[in-house]
């Protein structure tokens, strides 16, 4: 089925790329016929050949988005409705060249990310889930009491991206007694935190560092190992935007030399692949890329990738444009 926007002549075929959860792809196929781009690589550019100039609009995950090639595979591309916050698997610049409209689904996932960024947090400082560990293999009898931790509270947290989420955990380490600072590319005007314009002196001054950027070339591996070496032997890092923003060697070598004490991580370089050491280490914390996984987090995100099509089918706008689409391109 093509769908016809009031006062425009675009008929507008919509393309599943990549995996989407049910509440999303059950209505995509139900109610607006969408086509799966195919996983294969020979198959997916036999498809595009034969029917790239049919679609006019794409539905992807924020993981999988719609990268440069596969733009230019889809000639009539007017609009990419991404299922996440985060795009920068889309190629935004080609598409705002082209008058593509770009959606993401913004703030209704703070809340669960920064729980999740706040759980990391917990859980590497008062090392919960080694604890746990330690209980279930029978340490505690065996070996006596579990050794001391790291208290949460009154620590100085330094936060890397103080955007929409995190702002959210910065106002949740309040309640810890937490003492804010802040490193972005600009510093935020009314911000009650402290902008610190150099990352390596953000994390000389922070006991804990978390990451909360966006990711994408201009972000990857800023945090290396000089700024590593900055949050030194008694400091932690927190990792909720992307592995990507990590220099995951540099990591593995600070965990395991004790040049850091320990990690949080939910995101990694080459998902889901995990790195064999990381794994091993005992002072890291690690996640599936769980951040937004929650029941209520995902049935919103995918209410609002919906709206974001419904809405670009009815006028040839977006509810939530990172680039708008402009008619006519």
């Amino acid at each position: 089925m093509s769908f016809t926007s009031p006062g425009d002549t675009t008929k507008h075929a919509v393309l599943k790329v990549g995996p989407l959860m049910p509440a999303v792809g059950d209505v995509l196929d139900q109610d607006h016929d969408a086509v799966q781009l195919p996983s294969d690589t020979d198959e997916q550019a036999r498809f595009l050949a034969e029917r790239g100039a049919e679609f006019t609009v794409a539905v992807a995950s924020g993981r999988v988005g719609v990268g440069t090639g596969l733009m230019r595979a889809l000639p009539n591309l007017r609009a990419v409705v991404s299922f996440g916050v985060g795009y920068e698997t889309t190629d935004v610049e080609q598409a705002a060249e082209r008058g593509i409209g770009v959606s993401n689904t913004p703030d209704v996932l703070n809340d669960c990310v920064a729980d999740t960024a706040l759980a990391l947090y917990l859980d590497v400082l008062r090392r919960i889930s080694a604890a746990d560990r330690y209980v279930r293999r029978g340490h505690w009898e065996a070996k006596g009491n579990f050794p001391l931790t790291r208290q949460a509270s009154n620590r100085a947290v330094g936060i890397v991206g103080l955007g929409r989420i995190g702002t959210v955990i910065a106002r949740r380490l309040e309640a810890f007694n937490c003492t804010i600072a802040y490193h972005n590319r600009r510093e935020v005007g009314g911000s009650p935190y402290e902008y610190v314009s150099s990352l390596q002196e953000l994390a000389r001054r922070s006991d804990v560092l978390i990451v909360v950027a966006a990711g994408g070339d201009e972000s990857r591996h800023i945090i290396d190992a000089a700024v590593l070496e900055q949050l030194g032997p008694e400091g932690y890092l927190v990792n909720v935007a992307r592995g990507s923003l990590v220099d995951e060697a540099a990591l593995v070598d600070a965990l395991a030399s004790g040049a850091i004490a320990g990690a949080g991580l939910d995101v990694f370089a080459e998902e889901p692949a995990v790195p064999q050491k990381l794994r091993e280490l005992d002072n890291v914390v690690l996640l599936p890329h769980v951040g937004s996984a929650t029941h209520e987090t995902r049935a919103a995100m995918a209410a609002l990738t919906l709206a974001n099509l419904r809405k670009f089918l009815a006028d040839g706008a977006l509810e939530t444009p990172v680039v708008e689409p402009v008619a006519g391109k």
